[in-house]
């Protein structure tokens, strides 16, 4: 299968991680640009390396692609990836009115409906892998906050070819870096809780302040009481709009 944008995709009925497979390619050889797409995965994993759940019915999908930047680049690819979410969700369902939440989960009403992760799977060139999980046709049951899906009437096909088109633009418009400036501006006026009181968790130390975007580095600034800003490139973080629209919405 080949998408518009000219990127193949190679396809499998089953396997343990579309991102587990870009880093065996990788380490073969291969530096894209490629999609590995999967009906279902055994081994899917989210953020801190915690369960994904893969069943048939949803979109598991893993972009693979080289660039001449260093590492420093690569951690802004979370960014580019959550945007490229966005985009696509704008374009087939944007009644949805779809929020980011920090670094890179889209919600839909504040529930959760996909799961990017971004890796770095190679060096000379860097090969980047951004697995992107989307409920699609059903959302799993039993998780610790709410899930949803866009709607079975969604061929994941489509998806993944709206996915293609949104991503490559955004790669674009990031240019390894270059174009940062202009990816967070575009995020911050997507994301969730911008302005308003939140908390991160780190380690053992928890922080409370106001959420004032991003640093340059896309690290999350929250400003304390005594206006300290403190710099968050990691953990958990908690914003007081997501409770209580989470809370509207039970």
């Amino acid at each position: 299968m080949i998408l518009e944008t000219g990127h193949p995709v190679r396809h499998f009925d089953r396997i343990d991680s579309t991102n587990l497979e870009a880093r065996r390619l990788s380490e073969a050889g291969e530096s894209g640009p490629l999609w590995l797409w999967a009906d279902e995965q055994t081994l899917g994993r989210g953020r801190l390396g915690r369960n994904w759940v893969s069943a048939p019915g949803n979109l598991y999908a893993t972009f693979l692609f080289s660039i001449g930047a260093g590492a420093e680049a690569a951690a802004q690819v979370s960014f580019v990836a959550a945007l490229a979410v966005h985009d696509t969700v704008m374009a087939l369902r944007p009644a949805l009115a779809p929020q980011i939440k920090w670094p890179n989960d889209v919600l839909i009403g504040g529930a959760k409906f996909c799961g990017v992760l971004p890796e770095v799977v190679g060096n000379m060139p860097l090969r980047i892998a951004i697995g992107c999980g989307l409920n699609i046709g059903h959302a799993p049951e039993g998780t610790p906050y709410p899930v949803t899906a866009l709607g079975q009437d969604l061929a994941i096909d489509r998806v993944l070819a709206e996915l293609d088109r949104a991503l490559s633009l955004r790669i674009a418009q990031w240019d390894e870096g270059r174009g940062f400036a202009a990816i967070r501006s575009a995020w911050s006026s997507r994301a969730l809780g911008v302005g308003g009181s939140a908390s991160a968790t780190l380690g053992t130390r928890q922080l409370t302040g106001i959420f004032r975007g991003l640093a340059d580095d896309g690290a999350l600034v929250l400003e304390q009481a005594d206006g300290t800003l403190s710099p968050i490139h990691a953990g958990e973080v908690h914003f007081a709009e997501l409770e209580e629209l989470r809370r509207k919405t039970r």
